[in-house]
């Protein structure tokens, strides 16, 4: 008979969550992860199978944590026109001030050997249909006027910036911050 799990499985996914958003998936190493979560090499591999799968667990947390509460803020019933605006008001000063977690997990990880992972893949894949949907309810409400080809066109140069953005986070806030004000100037533009 196996043994009872004595640690919070939840807070073992968020502490790899960060060290995995803070290094990458293949600058993290298993001793990394023991030292990150505080169990043993043969604890993680009984829980979650392999490095992969901690991360796999890793990513969903991300996208339930962090991604999705700011994305309801704008496709919400009650949320305002101007919640894309902030969305990205909130981005900006998330990528100014991050130092420990910066740009997005996802977004690393399709730049790195770990996105062509079909389960990874879907995920990042999952995460631009999210940002579409998310930004495109967000423009329809700011500006209704616009006709659908126009706002799904916005909607995808918007998404483009964000995306480039998060990807430039880690090596030139300078970089996406411009990324993250030309979205807002894009969202402000009437036309």
């Amino acid at each position: 008979m196996g043994r009872t799990a004595t640690f919070d499985r939840a807070d073992v996914i968020e502490s790899a969550r960060d060290l995995f958003w803070s290094h990458g998936y293949e600058a993290t190493a298993i001793p990394d992860l023991e030292r990150a979560t505080g169990l043993k090499r043969s604890s993680l591999y009984h829980a979650f199978g392999s490095k992969k799968g901690l991360f796999d667990e890793a990513v969903e947390n991300y996208l339930t944590e962090k991604v999705r509460p700011l994305l309801a803020r704008i496709t919400d019933e009650s949320s305002t026109p101007n919640a894309l605006a902030t969305y990205f008001e909130t981005l900006a000063k998330s990528v100014s001030t991050a130092d420990s977690h910066p740009g997005c997990l996802l977004i690393a990880a399709a730049n790195s050997p770990v996105g062509a992972d079909p389960t990874v893949s879907a995920a990042i894949s999952g995460y631009y249909d999210e940002l579409f949907v998310a930004f495109r309810t967000g423009v329809g409400r700011l500006r209704p006027h616009l006709t659908a080809s126009e706002a799904d066109g916005r909607t995808r140069a918007l998404v483009a910036l964000t995306i480039s953005a998060l990807a430039l986070a880690r090596t030139n806030k300078t970089l996406a911050l411009a990324n993250l004000h030309a979205a807002q100037e894009l969202l402000d533009a009437k036309g």
